[in-house]
């Protein structure tokens, strides 16, 4: 099954920002375990961190990242890929694995209904949260212009 950009990368999005403890739990209550294969271990290295001044300014380097990846291969020959931020290599390989089951037709559905959609609205409960403390704190500052003092 052949899937848009868009799509994949919503999954993938949705599953490389979800809590570890989470994603697992819902794998168990899914009862998903696929028989597989490892193509690549988890593995920990270092990402290079691109940005721009105001988003629209020159790019530059504004540091390093730790990075984990994982490509896995279910019994069909289905490839599933994953990248997480940080060190922990068991949710790598789990984020791979459901990679690899979301592009089966079968699992496409009911994975995106029952995962991927609670993980999308987690995620943007969370953001939703931090921009309502941030924005507590906010403090605007103005320019007061005064006449000649002539």
């Amino acid at each position: 099954m052949h899937f848009d950009t868009a799509t994949r990368q919503r999954w993938l999005s949705a599953l490389s920002h979800s809590d570890p403890a989470a994603l697992s739990a819902r794998m168990q209550a899914l009862e998903l375990s696929p028989d597989y294969e490892l193509i690549r271990a988890p593995e920990t290295g270092l990402v290079q961190i691109q940005a721009r001044m105001g988003g629209t300014g020159d790019r530059f380097f504004a540091g390093d990242a730790t990075l984990t990846r994982a490509v896995i291969r279910l019994a069909d020959g289905t490839l599933g890929y994953s990248w997480v931020l940080g060190r922990d290599k068991p949710h790598a390989e789990r984020c791979a694995v459901i990679d690899a089951l979301l592009q089966l037709q079968p699992h496409f559905q009911t994975l995106m209904e029952t995962l991927i959609s609670p993980l999308e609205a987690a995620r943007t409960a969370q953001i939703n949260a931090r921009r309502a403390e941030v924005d507590a704190s906010r403090v605007d500052f103005f320019t007061l212009v005064r006449g000649d003092n002539a």
